[in-house]
């Protein structure tokens, strides 16, 4: 019985930890009225379960683009030297691997791109792709890198 009752303990206690955080402020202004903030996606991954880097050394700097990709564009072969993730606003891309990995992401989806891995991008859709990138790089070092 006591053995039970230590299992028990043991599988309940990281449960109810996870609550007491679940229930802790967020800061991500919820509580204001007439806004409202959802949290598309965080983690610590790639899209296709690569460990993102520590950040490097230097003078930290944020890049943000706005990309449109028309109906059966396709970017060339390329990598990013710095972490960047998005959210696509409209139509869909397709993202495939070197080495044939793909994942189709549609309106509303977030996105954290590959981190110093080949791959190339294309819309396979109807309409226009509209999307939004940040980049969380160092002074001087390039968004894209083409092979």
């Amino acid at each position: 019985m006591k053995y039970l009752r230590f299992i028990t303990i043991f599988f309940l206690c990281p449960f109810s930890f996870h609550i007491q955080a679940e229930e802790s402020p967020k800061h991500y202004y919820t509580s204001i009225p007439g806004v409202e903030a959802k949290v598309l996606i965080k983690t610590a991954k790639s899209w296709n379960g690569s460990t993102l880097p520590s950040y490097g050394d230097g003078q930290p700097e944020i890049t943000i683009i706005r990309y449109r990709f028309a109906p059966g564009a396709t970017i060339p072969m390329h990598m990013h030297p710095d972490i960047n993730a998005g959210v696509l606003l409209t139509g869909q891309l397709k993202v495939t691997t070197k080495s044939g990995e793909t994942i189709t992401i549609k309106a509303g989806e977030p996105l954290v791109e590959l981190f110093k891995e080949w791959h190339y991008g294309s819309n396979p859709g109807q309409d226009t792709a509209d999307l939004i990138i940040v980049y969380a790089g160092n002074e001087g070092t390039p968004l894209v890198i083409r092979e």
